[in-house]
């Protein structure tokens, strides 16, 4: 498509041994996260592999492709477009905006010719009954704002402890890269985002009339990152400004904001019972570099935002999040990925004896012998303690993985 773009391989590389399989290749993400960006990467990569692969490229955020509204509309163009008696490779962007879309994939999918590819900015995109109808035709590979790494890639920055401050601050969306680093320009650009998100993907999408509430239960959230939070919290605390929410439609609305990956919800989950608490969660943003912009970046919650930063890593790396519940404590985070399990605490700074003891005692508590960490600011890190290590942020977001 003659565009430039700085490659994500970390993607290609999951992605690449589905590549010229007769099985639909689906990137699901929050938008403006690159999910367009790698469908041209994945183009080239086609290319490189068979250069007699003729590609077709569908935009749905493009006005060039606006005509396509429904399946038919997509069948109609790709019959036009396609070479017959060749390999012919699909791409389609923002796939959710065709009306019945998975009718052209499964079309498609049964012609041996065909390689495809698309991106969708909602979680639920092949659910349920979609998920049905191309039922073993298609694997889903989730795409994230960029990792600390890639940041550093994307804004040709040194790893120090400035560009951490920046990563801290602006987040990990892409484009970021292409604008004069003030922070209003940042702001006005990532507002923009989530007023994108909030109303194509949610207030659109799902037919919301009250969208003062929707907007009000968003700063909440961003308010309360890491804190544990229940349908009734929120319900008690919109009682105090007035504002009368049923229980149900504040669950219905948290459902939204996840399922446009604006934020995620993390389960508790009892280490010694193995119990899953139904209630009391607690909710991370995809970007909290969105959430800087909406509070202020004067006003960034350097704690909360870190615990985020944490948690986004860990997801980026493909663990099994949830929070650990002992006793009366609580672990920040407990990981799983290929049978091993991590616990970490996160914190701000162990700025004196009581705060140390708060977060090297509760790992202190688990009696199993798994990895433990403690995660923090400090520059010059306390020593570790009963085989519990403690680094620094950096150091973590530097690595691939912790074992």
């Amino acid at each position: 498509m003659g565009q430039t773009y700085i490659p994500r391989n970390e993607y290609i590389q999951r992605i690449q041994p589905f590549i010229g399989k007769n099985i639909i290749k689906v990137l699901v993400g929050q938008r403006r996260v690159g999910k367009s960006y790698l469908l041209i990467q994945l183009m080239d990569e086609v290319k490189k592999i068979d250069p007699d692969v003729h590609c077709m490229f569908i935009n749905k955020e493009s006005l060039e492709f606006d005509a396509i509204k429904d399946y038919k509309d997509v069948l109609e163009y790709v019959n036009q477009h396609k070479k017959s008696g060749g390999k012919n490779a699909l791409f389609i962007d923002e796939i959710q905006d065709i009306i019945e879309f998975e009718k052209a994939l499964r079309h498609f999918g049964l012609e041996q010719n065909f390689d495809i590819y698309c991106t969708g900015s909602n979680a639920n995109l092949l659910s349920g009954e979609l998920a049905t109808f191309l039922s073993g035709r298609y694997i889903e590979f989730n795409v994230y704002s960029l990792s600390y790494l890639e940041f550093l890639d994307f804004h040709q920055l040194e790893n120090n402890s400035e560009s951490l401050k920046s990563f801290l601050t602006y987040g990990g969306m892409p484009f970021l890269k292409n604008l004069v680093k003030e922070d209003h320009v940042f702001t006005e650009y990532l507002k923009n985002i989530y007023a994108t998100i909030l109303y194509k993907d949610i207030i659109s999408r799902f037919q919301i009339r009250n969208t003062q509430f929707l907007e009000n239960l968003v700063h909440f959230l961003s308010n309360n990152i890491g804190n544990v939070i229940s349908a009734n919290k929120i319900c008690d605390y919109l009682k105090s400004q007035k504002l009368k929410i049923s229980p149900q439609l504040v669950i219905n609305y948290l459902n939204y904001l996840s399922q446009a990956f604006l934020i995620f919800q993390v389960k508790r989950n009892d280490i010694l019972g193995k119990k899953i608490f139904e209630i009391h969660e607690k909710y991370y943003f995809e970007d909290w570099g969105i959430v800087n912009a909406m509070l202020g970046f004067q006003n960034m919650d350097i704690g909360k935002i870190i615990e985020n930063v944490v948690f986004m890593h860990l997801k980026i790396q493909g663990y099994k999040i949830h929070i650990g519940v002992i006793g009366n404590k609580e672990i920040d985070f407990v990981v799983e990925k290929n049978g091993a399990k991590l616990y970490l605490q996160v914190c701000y700074l162990l700025s004196d004896e009581k705060v140390k003891q708060r977060e090297f005692g509760n790992l202190m508590l688990i009696g199993d012998n798994y990895p433990k960490y403690v995660i923090s600011l400090d520059e010059f890190a306390p020593a570790d303690l009963n085989g519990i290590k403690h680094i620094h942020l950096r150091e973590l977001l530097s690595r691939e993985c912790l074992v």
